[in-house]
Order: C-alpha cells, then structure tokens, then sequence
C-alpha cells in the first residue's frame, strides 16, 4: 500500500474519531439542557396556566396511577429515551407525574384550550371556535364527463394522507394541478390534514396514536361522505396510518399507493420500537437536517422550546421570509414546517411513526390476503427513509408493485417530477379495475 493511501486512510480515520467525538459531546449537552428546560417548562406551566403538564422524563413504571385504554397505544420510545443527567437523578430531577386521562369525547376529556407555547393565531385555533370536530379536508370534484366508455358511472373517491410536518397542500399543489383531462371527471379528490397538523384539530390532550387518526378520518371523510369504496395515496408518515386505515376497510379499499414507506417489520416490542427511533431519528450531527431530527424526536423539552420560537410565531417568521423572497406567497413547504404543536407533532412522531410500525406488518399481510392492489413508490437517494424499507416489503410480499425512482429523494419523489408522479397514479387506479 502506498504512503498516499496509508496517509489517506489515516486522515479519514482521525475525521471520524474527531467527528464522533464532537458528537458525543453535543448531545450530551443536550441531555443536560434538556434535563434543565423540564424544570423550567414545569414551573412557566404552572405559572401561566396553574399546573404542570405531564412529561415523559421519569421511567414508564414510575407514572402516577393507572394507565387509561388510550394509553395502551402509546410508543415504548416515549420513555426509552435515554438521557444521562436523569439517570444521575440530576437536580432533583426524578419526580412523580399524572398522567392526563381520557374520556369520552373527542380528543378526551381534558381542556381544549391553547397552550401557553403555541400559537393563538385565526388560522391555528379556528377550529375551537367554531367548535369543528373534524379534519380539513380539500375535496376536488368535477361535472363527471360522460363517453361511451363511463356511461354515467359516478366517480371514484381517492383519500391523499400526508407525511410528517406536511398537509393537504402536498397533493393539492401537485397531483390535483396535474391530473389529466380525460381523468379529472372520473375521480372525486380527498386531501386531508391529518390531526395537529395545516388547518385540522390541535387538541392538547389528544395523545395522537394511530387510531386516533384512522377515527378522525373515518369521522371526517369516510362516514360524512358516504364512501363504500376508494384508493389510498400517502406519503412517509401517512403510509403507516392508511395501512391501518385500509386494514380496517379491506373490502371497500381498491388499491393503496405507498410514497417512501417506514417500514420496519421486526418493530415487535418496545426494544425494536427504539431501533426505529434511532433508524429514522439517530442522534447525528450531519448532514443538518438528520441533526434537527435527531434534536426534535429525542429532546422533548428543547423541541417545545423550539417550536415556542418557530411554530408559536409562525406568523412573524412567514413575513421574514416573504420580505427576503420578495414573494407574496410563500411556498407550502416552508408553511406547514410550523403549522403544528410541539404536542401533535411529537406525540405523531413517536405514537404513529415509532409506536405504528410494529402494526405495520400486520396490516399488510391483511391487505395481501384480501388481494388488494399495494403499490410502493420510493426514490433511490432518501435518505430520510431508506430505499431498503419498500424493498423488505416486495421481499415479504412478492405481488406488492415496487417502482423504484432514480435521482430521487424523499421530497423531490414527488415534488420534483408532479407530472410524471401523478400519471403514475393513474396507472395505479385504471389497472385496480382490471
């Protein structure tokens, strides 16, 4: 071997201690601010709103009194995070808490109200004053056009579910823009915002599992429109919960289209539950965006200080950013980063992403015995979900459709090809026919 390799290889290991040296101490930095913001959070709670809120930084065993039916379905990764100044009983820091208990209604049966952190805009509380139980839901639907073909035949119904930190606007400005003409009058289009994110329900004593979000959708969409059949398409996040979703209308569901799916088909305990966590969320400091993941999904006090900043003035950070674009509107991704809770989106993250995936599995194998047509499409460069997750499900479903796509990432899967993402889910809909 050369002296050049041997220089080289030596570099790039000193690169790799150094930068796992850094990260070491990063987050052990974090552990200690995070330990910290728990007994700040804990006291601004009660001043401004006359009681702590519970928190997930004592042991699961630990929790005062009994656990209520919806706590069942809360992730193992809530508690399984590890923090080294809690474990060290750091400040006093162990403590008894109450856990907030369900009752029946929507969401339990706890106030309704804003929190002291989150924002108190029109657009963020509209729903608690017009009292509005259920989801936002964009429907499209055209003066269906008769041929020879559909003689009249009432349109189809697809139901869009979106990923994490998204809404509705994800297929309304690319799919329902690009539908062609022949198509447009055969299909009737369900855009939802899923629970605690864009316009729906925010509600802070929601715990927001994964039956919480197949409920509000069949509430939402399903009964009040009177479906008794119609195709799925989701993305990320949204791929575990219209697996549940279709699981629970496998006769009704014609075909389900799975954008970048976090699957994860040994998730059966709590164990294998953190392994998603760390899959998904590891604690990296680059590249940045696996860093404020990592920071959001495992740092629960920091993450709500931070969407106190962001999320809370979601408003004043929207005209910054219209005032440096020079734009009147600005794109949808950048508005649905911060148009969630620190309680919806990391309840989400860990009840439906981590605590979901043990389900997953489950779901699909429903949905194969029912011969229902499941179709994956994932970009070969995501690096937020892997390739390998749709892979293992075409590996333990052989008649699931794979469409692997080239030069594409987790966002520009379907962002940077609209028009030839949406003809591909014609495709997918006309061929369920057959």
């Amino acid at each position: 071997m050369s002296i050049a390799n041997l220089l080289g290889k030596g570099t790039r290991k000193c690169g790799t201690i150094l930068l796992d040296a850094i990260t070491f101490f990063v987050f052990l930095f974090l552990d200690l601010l995070d330990a910290i913001l728990c007994v700040v959070c804990r006291f601004l709670d009660e001043f401004f709103e006359g009681e702590a809120s519970p928190c997930y930084c004592v042991n699961k065993g630990e929790q005062n009194g009994d656990c209520g039916d919806g706590e069942r379905d809360l992730s193992e990764t809530l508690y399984g995070r590890k923090n080294v100044f809690r474990e060290m009983g750091f400040l006093g820091f162990r403590r008894q808490w109450e856990y907030r208990k369900k009752s029946d209604g929507f969401g339990g049966g706890g106030r309704l109200v804003n929190r002291w952190s989150d924002c108190g805009c029109e657009s963020c509380v509209s729903w608690m004053k017009n009292d509005c139980q259920k989801l936002h839901v964009v429907v499209k639907e055209q003066p269906q056009v008769e041929s020879d073909d559909s003689r009249g035949e009432s349109a189809e119904n697809v139901i869009f579910l979106h990923g994490f930190l998204s809404s509705s606007s994800l297929w309304t400005d690319t799919v329902f823009k690009n539908l062609s003409g022949p198509v447009k009058g055969h299909y009737r289009l369900f855009a939802v915002d899923l629970l605690g994110f864009g316009r729906s329900p925010k509600p802070s004593d929601s715990m927001y599992a994964l039956n919480d979000h197949v409920e509000m959708i069949e509430k939402s969409v399903i009964s009040p429109y009177q479906l008794n059949s119609f195709h799925l398409v989701a993305h990320s996040m949204g791929c575990i919960v219209a697996v549940a979703l279709a699981a629970k209308y496998s006769k009704f569901v014609k075909s389900v289209t799975l954008v970048a799916p976090p699957y994860f088909p040994s998730a059966k305990d709590g164990t294998s539950t953190l392994m998603v966590l760390e899959t998904l969320a590891g604690k990296r400091l680059w590249p940045p965006l696996a860093f404020v993941q990592s920071v959001m999904s495992w740092y629960e006090h920091v993450g709500r200080c931070f969407c106190f900043l962001c999320c809370r003035n979601h408003r004043v950070w929207e005209r910054i950013l219209k005032l440096l674009t020079q734009r009147r509107e600005l794109d949808f991704m950048a508005v649905d980063f911060t148009r969630h809770t620190h309680h919806s989106a990391w309840h989400s993250m860990h009840n439906v992403i981590c605590g979901g995936a043990k389900y997953m599995h489950d779901y699909l194998e429903i949905l194969y015995r029912s011969r229902v047509k499941v179709c994956l499409i994932h970009g070969d460069q995501d690096a937020v979900v892997p390739l390998d997750r749709s892979v293992n499900i075409k590996m333990k479903f052989p008649d699931v459709e794979l469409n692997i796509i080239q030069n594409a990432d987790h966002v520009t899967i379907i962002l940077g090809r609209k028009k030839d993402f949406t003809e591909n889910l014609e495709r997918i809909w006309a061929s369920s026919q057959m």
